[in-house]
């Protein structure tokens, strides 16, 4: 069984830091990108960042440029999500997901649960 499991939110100030992770079982870790996704109240689900786990290219969105970065521990098929200099438009719930790759939540198959981070002003 395919699972994915999203740990790290919090609360934290505007300007502050968070580490995400997502501890992934189930598949072969090494033939699948992890990608971790947003979504704020009223919006629509937005890709923030994915890593392949077989090469270890990354992808950010623009708006998290120099302020996230997503590594991954393959020896504990792990991926996390280093934010710093949290903004309030960073509030939403995260996810983590296996798929093809790139920011296209389309393209991604299996989902974790979703952990709340909310950024204080």
């Amino acid at each position: 069984e395919v699972q994915l499991v999203e740990s790290g939110g919090g609360l934290v100030q505007a300007g502050g830091s968070l580490r995400l992770s997502c501890a992934a079982s189930g598949f072969t870790f090494d033939d699948y990108a992890i990608g971790w996704f947003r979504q704020a109240p009223g919006k629509e689900r937005e890709g923030v960042s994915c890593i392949s786990s077989s090469d270890g290219s990354t992808y950010y969105a623009d708006s998290v440029k120099g302020r996230f970065t997503i590594s991954s521990d393959n020896a504990k098929n792990t991926v996390y999500l280093q934010m710093n200099s949290l903004k309030p438009e960073d509030t939403a719930v995260y996810y983590c997901a296996s798929g093809l790759g790139g920011l296209d939540p389309i393209l991604y198959d299996y989902w974790g649960q979703g952990t709340q981070v909310t950024v204080s002003s």
